[in-house]
């Protein structure tokens, strides 16, 4: 079939040439809704820029993509930095993606796929249940990392590195029960978080349960969504909003350390102490939360560990052309100042 071209893409959006244009080369002066109709069609219709569909003809490139889910989250400058190093030290090209929390990691993919013309993906954060449509038109071995993804049958040639978000959560909500804590708030990400977010509010839930304690919505903060989700600055505003509206709690539970430090500095502000007053509990193991003072209680991943992992992976598949692999990591709860034991 001939290739679509831009003209095409534009008569079937109802668009100017210049528009699509600037959807594709992700340019800040067009309508958000314009834009997602244009990279929905290109998508739909597996449009090559004029630029890429020219690479086609040339020898395949020796590229190796990393898309990072959500660019303020500092989990991944690490894992970016370690992926770098080893991508570059078995020759290959290392392109690095960002992909903001908005947007579908897989249709990024799918453009950055045919535009370097890609030999393997690596995806840094990501839904926990990818659309399976989207991952089929992914013609490069790929592993998800950081997510837990649940992947269909009928998909091949793919990895999946995480640790198991959902019992790690339920582990440190069960470690705060079991400290003396009955009124528990969380900071979690958006309500239509498909990923992280949502896998530890279900261990937070079911934690609760466990514990006899029954679950309070107004307990369950969400980051705002204006801001990227995984900053200090959300952590803060999130915990002063939840202070200001009176609700009673003695712990709080943040899916991030980087939220969970944030919070901190709410409380302070607030006049209260830390744990004396409130304890805080985080999520990742960032090395903030080892040297902030009071040191964080935290789920610490196994970052070096899931970084290497998905790298082998990746160049197994490469070199073997097919295959399922997964590996969960088992994470560990890192006790340090910020929570204190209470009695009643």
């Amino acid at each position: 079939m001939e290739q679509i071209t831009i003209k095409e893409i534009a008569k079937i959006c109802g668009v100017g040439v210049s528009t699509v244009s600037r959807a594709i080369n992700n340019h800040p002066d067009i309508n958000p809704e314009t834009k997602k109709k244009i990279l929905d069609t290109i998508a739909e219709y597996q449009y090559i820029p004029n630029n890429s569909a020219r690479n086609l003809k040339r020898s395949e490139s020796n590229a190796i993509a990393v898309l990072a889910k959500g660019i303020s989250n500092p989990l991944f400058g690490a894992m970016v930095q370690m992926l770098e190093r080893d991508i570059l030290g078995k020759q290959y090209l290392f392109v690095l993606q960002q992909v903001d929390e908005d947007e579908n990691e897989i249709e990024a993919a799918i453009r950055l796929e045919k535009e370097k013309r890609l030999k393997g993906i690596i995806f840094l954060g990501g839904a926990s249940h990818p659309r399976e449509d989207l991952l089929h038109q992914l013609t490069v071995p790929y592993v998800i990392c950081t997510v837990n993804a649940v992947l269909g049958e009928s998909l091949d040639n793919f990895g999946v590195v995480s640790i198991d978000d959902e019992a790690e959560s339920y582990r440190m909500v069960d470690y705060l029960c079991r400290m003396g804590h009955r009124r528990i708030a969380i900071l979690t990400s958006l309500a239509r978080d498909s990923s992280i977010g949502t896998l530890r509010l279900e261990g937070y839930k079911r934690a609760l349960r466990d514990n006899g304690i029954e679950y309070d919505e107004s307990l369950v903060v969400t980051m705002d969504p204006d801001e990227q989700t995984y900053t200090m600055q959300n952590g803060y505003q999130q915990t002063r909003r939840l202070l200001n509206r009176g609700v009673r709690f003695t712990a709080v539970y943040a899916i991030a350390d980087v939220i969970a430090i944030g919070a901190c500095k709410a409380i302070f502000d607030a006049g209260l102490k830390v744990p004396d007053d409130i304890s805080v509990a985080g999520f990742d193991g960032l090395d903030q939360a080892l040297y902030y003072q009071p040191s964080l209680t935290t789920i610490e991943q196994p970052i070096r560990e899931m970084t290497t992992e998905a790298s082998r992976i990746l160049f197994e598949l490469i070199n073997e052309k097919t295959g399922r692999r997964y590996r969960i990591f088992p994470a560990k709860l890192r006790e340090g100042q910020s929570v204190r034991r209470i009695s009643g």
